[in-house]
């Protein structure tokens, strides 16, 4: 194994020379750090289907790249003989996973750039599509370091923080989402008792938050999903904070499999529910929870991965999604970059994206 720390390496990293995106093999932690060289567009959409990238954020960032890569290799002269071909790059990258809408919205920014300069060179046209892929990434970081601004004002020094699946770094450029006020509260000298969800059943509680917490030596405690209440029971845990795949208008937030459990215990334990996410993963579209759609994983993940044998009978049928949503009602707050929105969400969030219209903070940021 690499001896390098977890954290001194970039979740996605683009080179221009080689013309490809390197990545963490997440499917590797903790066991193997493992750097993957992508040029092949079916690499590319097999790398965010097998979960080698992964987490909204970084699955946006990195389908950024790969459509400019895409772009970069279209022979063509004319708009109408480069478009085709790019916008088939788009859908193509774009049905790897239908839950986290970073993947489409990265996409459909990368395709309206093309769209608006299609009175230009097709080289121009490319060397455009490079610049916004750049600039979806520095948002990225922009947009999580806020977020983990805005998180930590919930917390106090000390402070017991339940998470589920992985929301930090290794889901996103750098910092994270829910694990962001974690990483700028070691920054600045506090400390907080973290618990991971173990996270069934491709465990990335257990393989990926426990492995960058470690990391950077906070105070972390691995349990199974189903020991949450008993934790929380114990007084443990003063918040819950978890990540994002896709929010709705209404408040309703999608992310791993089990968060929507976690809600309903941290309701009956009294302890606030809170739910971090950038701008982008918010959905205005999407009225509802019941509205996303649900990825429906592989049965072999519950039956047969990481275990020796197969540890379920041959001929059992499995139901495997890979999300739920948290009903809005179950939600203390909802933690963007913009700040922090409150019940009622409908009208919270709508001020959230107002805030963002107005104040035009990135521009200043660059």
């Amino acid at each position: 194994m690499n001896e390098k720390n977890i954290m001194a390496y970039e979740t996605v990293d683009f080179d221009e020379q080689e013309s490809a995106i390197i990545i963490i093999d997440q499917t590797k932690l903790p066991g193997e750090v493992k750097l993957l060289h992508l040029k092949e567009q079916q690499k590319m959409w097999q790398a965010i289907y097998l979960l080698q990238v992964r987490g909204a954020p970084a699955i946006g960032v990195f389908a950024a790249f790969a459509l400019y890569l895409a772009a970069k290799d279209i022979d063509a002269d004319t708009w109408d003989t480069f478009y085709t071909p790019f916008h088939e790059a788009k859908e193509y990258l774009n049905s790897s996973r239908p839950t986290a809408v970073n993947l489409s919205k990265a996409l459909n920014r990368m395709e309206q750039i093309a769209i608006d300069n299609k009175d230009k060179s097709i080289t121009e046209i490319k060397a455009l599509l490079l610049k916004e892929s750049k600039e979806i990434k520095t948002e990225d970081v922009w947009m999580c370091r806020r977020i983990g601004e805005n998180g930590l004002t919930l917390l106090k020094d000390g402070d017991g923080i339940l998470t589920h699946c992985n929301a930090g770094q290794l889901a996103t450029s750098k910092y994270g989402t829910a694990l962001a006020p974690i990483h700028l509260g070691l920054e600045r000298g506090m400390n907080f008792r973290v618990f991971c969800d173990e996270t069934r059943p491709l465990l990335q509680g257990a393989r990926l938050t426990a492995f960058e917490l470690i990391a950077e030596g906070v105070d972390t405690t691995l349990i199974c999903d189903n020991m949450a209440s008993q934790v929380m029971k114990n007084g443990w845990v003063n918040a819950v904070f978890v990540g994002c795949d896709r929010v709705a208008a209404n408040g309703d937030s999608c992310n791993k499999i089990g968060t929507s459990g976690l809600a309903i215990l941290a309701r009956y334990y009294n302890i606030p529910f809170y739910v971090l996410g950038p701008t982008s993963t918010i959905d205005m579209n999407t009225a509802k929870g019941e509205d996303i759609v649900i990825e429906q994983r592989p049965p072999e993940e519950v039956t047969e991965m990481w275990y020796k044998q197969r540890m379920a009978p041959q001929g059992v049928k499995v139901y495997n999604p890979a999300f739920d949503f948290v009903d809005n009602e179950l939600i203390s707050g909802i933690v963007t970059e913009y700040g922090i929105a409150r019940p009622p969400y409908t009208e919270s969030l709508k001020e959230i994206f107002r805030r963002k219209e107005d104040a035009q903070v990135f521009k200043h940021y660059l």
